[in-house]
């Protein structure tokens, strides 16, 4: 069977730079004459792009490769990401995985399928974290509305918990001159909004003696009816002139999604993060002073090794006196050859879970708060495909949430509206008046 006759089918699980990933490894395989399976076709290639996150991400990775495997017996099985790259050989116990490529060599897909047939033993490439030096770009569209622009990977920080270092390698960047076409590229394919990602983007020109205040001042100067949301920035990396530019950008919007991880400076030490909260909290003072209206997500780990109760209660307490609007809650998961695993106090399950409903209901009040505060507010929406029971809904600069019936003839447009009261559930704001129509 020729290349042009090989069906593809892709399953990816884990991060929005997954996604990306895979959507340009997709793209690259099309282009080199391989076609996508249909929703009802057996494919020929089955391709898994895998998280190792935590040990959940873990399981869900094997149950995505066998169902796969006992789905499509007669497909081409080839494991790549994370996982592929932490536990190769964990993946190569499965019966009928054919193919584990690592991190820095999962671009390089096409150079080992030249021999697409079924063996006994599943062939694994991989390279140390020392050999992954390699930036892969990737500027693709998640869906009609988003573009995902891919600035960095890589970490260098070995916080105690993550093994992300280990996965994703040392960090590293392609040039601003490089970015910033990838950029202009997603403009001129139509995109209204792009989604600057990496693994720690505030690390941008390590590579290239540049830095990612630099990149965003580059970026802003692209023409065209479009904005930027930044995926995540650590708040260490997080400097003043980048608030500031933000807070004047004609493009930037005025959302923010920083890592706290803990509220309490003793379990901060613990993880080797970079910042204490007198730092973090310094930094929402900051963007809240130069954008009142600002939407702030903020990352936090519950159940770490070490986090006894009253460090727990201290992270909640200083959580509540933040001036955030919403919380993505992580449970701690043990991962192996971090250095949190020398680390004595170990939290229960049951007690993770009651430590994360907590500050998942603090979450809520924080995002429910914050909403109230925007009602009345005129805000440039755009529109996304998706459509639930004839209703659709879009996302302010500032991150809010707002339906209105469905109209086709809006989807991947931006509107003005004057921002109503709450919808039923309170997950998104309704349109009391519609400004420019």
């Amino acid at each position: 069977m020729s290349i042009q006759n090989k069906k593809i089918l892709f399953h990816t699980l884990g991060c929005k730079m997954n996604f990306a990933e895979s959507s340009t490894i997709g793209k690259h395989l099309l282009e080199a004459g391989f076609q996508k399976a249909e929703p009802n076709e057996a494919p020929d290639i089955c391709i898994i792009n895998t998280c190792s996150v935590t040990e959940v991400a873990d399981r869900k990775d094997r149950q995505a490769i066998k169902q796969l495997i006992t789905k499509y017996p007669n497909a081409y099985i080839i494991v790549i990401g994370c996982y592929a790259q932490l536990k190769p050989e964990a993946i190569a116990k499965i019966e009928g995985v054919d193919l584990i490529l690592g991190t820095q060599n999962k671009f390089d897909i096409l150079d080992y399928m030249d021999d697409i047939e079924k063996k006994n033993n599943p062939q694994i490439v991989h390279t140390q974290r020392s050999g992954i030096n390699k930036f892969s770009p990737s500027c693709t569209r998640g869906d009609r509305t988003r573009f995902w622009l891919k600035v960095q990977d890589g970490c260098d920080n070995f916080c105690s918990y993550c093994t992300v270092p280990i996965a994703r390698g040392k960090s590293r960047n392609d040039s601003i001159v490089n970015t910033v076409a990838q950029a202009q590229y997603a403009v001129d394919m139509g995109a209204k909004e792009i989604v600057i990602s990496g693994v720690n983007i505030g690390d941008f020109g390590k590579s290239t003696n540049e830095t990612f205040y630099d990149l965003i001042v580059a970026l802003d100067k692209i023409e065209g009816d479009y904005r930027y949301r930044i995926s995540s920035i650590e708040p260490d990396l997080l400097s003043e002139e980048i608030i500031q530019t933000c807070a004047h950008s004609r493009h930037f919007v005025p959302h923010f999604h920083i890592p706290l991880q803990s509220g309490c400076d003793e379990v901060l030490a613990l993880m080797k993060r970079h910042y204490d909260t007198a730092l973090f909290a310094s930094k929402i003072d900051s963007i809240k002073k130069a954008m009142p209206n600002a939407f702030i997500g903020v990352d936090v780990i519950v159940g770490t090794n070490g986090e006894t109760e009253e460090y727990f209660n201290q992270t909640y307490q200083f959580i509540k006196r933040l001036g955030i609007s919403q919380l993505h809650v992580f449970s701690y998961s043990e991962r192996p050859n971090t250095q949190a695993l020398k680390i004595g106090n170990k939290v229960t399950v049951q007690e993770k879970k009651r430590r994360s409903e907590i500050l998942h209901q603090l979450s809520e009040e924080k995002r429910v708060s914050f909403y109230q505060s925007q009602i009345g507010n005129v805000a440039e929406v755009l529109w996304e495909e998706r459509k639930e029971k004839h209703i659709m809904k879009g996302f302010t600069p500032n991150y809010i949430c707002v339906e209105r019936a469905y109209d086709e003839k809006l989807v991947n447009t931006l509107t003005q509206v004057k921002l109503g009261g709450f919808n039923a559930d309170q997950s998104a704001l309704t349109i009391a008046s519609e400004t420019n129509e």
